[in-house]
């Protein structure tokens, strides 16, 4: 993983916990919290980079919200549904940031405190720093979801740059594992013309289900829209010559762009879980009734 200064500039937010519209057929969550504004990961297609989030300097410094610790207790005090919670929709929880901040461990601990489940989403091997307190939470229900599209180390460094490497992502989702906390992997999104074949769709179910993984969630394809397509245009430039033209020819300014013969990788992955034993859903809080998402 590249090495990346520490910034943070702190600032004070009016609430902490969203509720999340029912049923939430991804990822089972009843409420959402994001604890940093800005990730430090550096990933080339992160959608967060989109106009309609409003972070204007998403390379800069991330913004630390100082007062979360009391939102929170002040909130989950004032819930009556003990749903579970969602670390990692609009940053990564445990970018590195957090490991001098400690803010996503001492929201666990409240988590726990407080007896709410949670889902937490990350790129980070730094996850494992909480493994207790997350053992403590899966007393009620506990899921840690890496997103992992490559099985590639080298790969991976190209497109999600400070992210922690794929074999050390892996590492954590085994030692979770063992340990009786729930894992899985979103393997999302697929990059057309980068990683969207079938090889390695089979490797990472694969290595997902050698290292524990309960359940590998696949979304075969990439949205891109305004500054989030011009960057991801130009990284594709600089690490992979050539492949921007490919974009511009075959999916001109569409939101969407599905992966190349995403049926096929479809029906692969399939057969790979299948083998593997592996569900293709998240294998959410038995409390929180959700149906089967629809493969894009």
């Amino acid at each position: 993983m590249l090495e990346m200064p520490y910034s943070g500039r702190e600032i004070s937010a009016k609430t902490l916990l969203s509720h999340v519209r029912q049923p939430d057929e991804w990822f089972g969550l009843a409420y959402s919290m994001n604890l940093y504004r800005g990730c430090q990961h550096g990933c080339i297609y992160c959608d967060s980079r989109s106009e309609c989030y409003g972070i204007d300097d998403f390379d800069g410094e991330v913004l630390v919200k100082s007062n979360a610790l009391d939102l929170l207790r002040a909130e989950l005090a004032r819930k009556r549904r003990r749903g579970t919670i969602g670390l990692g929709s609009m940053n990564d929880p445990y970018m590195p940031v957090e490991a001098r901040r400690n803010l996503t461990g001492r929201c666990l601990g409240i988590i726990a405190e407080f007896g709410f489940g949670v889902h937490v989403m990350t790129k980070s091997a730094l996850v494992l720093r909480d493994i207790d307190t997350l053992i403590e939470i899966a007393r009620r229900y506990a899921t840690v979801t890496f997103t992992i599209t490559t099985a590639d180390d080298e790969l991976a460094r190209k497109i999600e740059p400070r992210a922690s490497a794929v074999s050390a992502r892996l590492h954590a989702m085994q030692a979770l594992a063992e340990r009786g906390v729930q894992t899985g992997v979103a393997l999302m999104p697929v990059l057309p013309f980068v990683t969207d074949d079938v090889a390695n769709v089979e490797a990472i179910v694969e290595r997902s289900a050698d290292r524990g993984a309960s359940y590998v969630i696949p979304g075969f394809g990439v949205t891109l829209r305004d500054r989030q397509r011009a960057h991801y245009y130009r990284c594709l430039d600089a690490a992979f010559p050539g492949t921007r033209r490919l974009y511009e020819r075959s999916y001109g300014d569409r939101y969407y762009c599905p992966a190349r013969q995403a049926d096929k990788l479809t029906e692969s992955f399939e057969e790979a879980c299948a083998r593997r034993g592996i569900a293709t859903r998240i294998i959410a809080d038995p409390s929180q009734a959700i149906s089967q998402p629809r493969l894009l």
